[in-house]
């Protein structure tokens, strides 16, 4: 009987371990990469509705991971995801994960979408065009950076799970937070403005992403 050389058999064990290892980490780069590329969607107006923005349901304050949030009204969107950042450690990370950059009407086609680059660094959201397929103007006032502060897990699991080029529908409010370090954060309460404090501040409560 020949004897196996177990330090040549403890060698072959360990390149084949180290080979499984490298083949799983790449399949699960490949499906993460799959599962978060972006859609893209046909020409056509995916979300034609205008946001809804009403009064606040309540004038109390809430604790949120040490926040008091207080509702400064009531908001529900159906919009196109056109860029997404999510974010771990900066301030505002406490309370929202992620940034979405939502569009709707024209800014939810892919034809106009196709002309406009758009990306999103340090809260805020920003868009070039060569060629304007509208009026920056409605570029302005059909697209919007929001903070997104899910109300439960379950919101937050979706929110983190979106990919650019889905179509959402969410409901919730627009809120202003204040730490105990008197850190402030409010929402804006306008779809036409621009520049800093024109980010919308969402408790998000319900989302849906088809």
């Amino acid at each position: 009987m020949i004897l196996p050389d177990w330090e040549e058999l403890l060698e072959w064990l360990k390149a084949k371990f180290w080979l499984v290892l490298v083949l799983l980490a790449l399949a699960l780069g490949g499906i993460h990469a799959w599962v978060t590329s972006p859609l893209h969607p046909p020409p056509g107006i995916l979300a034609p509705e205008e946001p809804i923005q009403g009064p606040p349901v309540a004038t109390a304050a809430w604790v949120f991971h040490d926040h008091q949030l207080v509702s400064l009204a009531t908001f529900e969107l159906h919009a196109r995801v056109l860029a997404i950042e999510r974010y771990r450690f900066d301030r505002a990370a406490e309370l929202s994960p992620v940034d979405l950059a939502m569009g709707w009407g024209r800014m939810s086609d892919s034809s106009v979408l196709d002309q406009v680059k758009i990306w999103q660094d340090s809260r805020w959201y920003y868009w070039t065009t060569p060629t304007f397929p509208i009026p920056a103007e409605e570029i302005t006032s059909h697209s919007a950076n929001m903070h997104m502060i899910p109300a439960n897990p379950w919101v937050k699991r979706q929110l983190l799970s979106l990919r650019v080029g889905q179509v959402v529908h969410l409901r919730g409010q627009l809120i202003r937070a204040e730490g105990r370090d008197q850190w402030k954060w409010a929402s804006s309460l306008s779809r036409t403005d621009s520049g800093d404090g024109a980010c919308e501040v969402i408790w998000v409560e319900t989302m849906e992403a088809p």
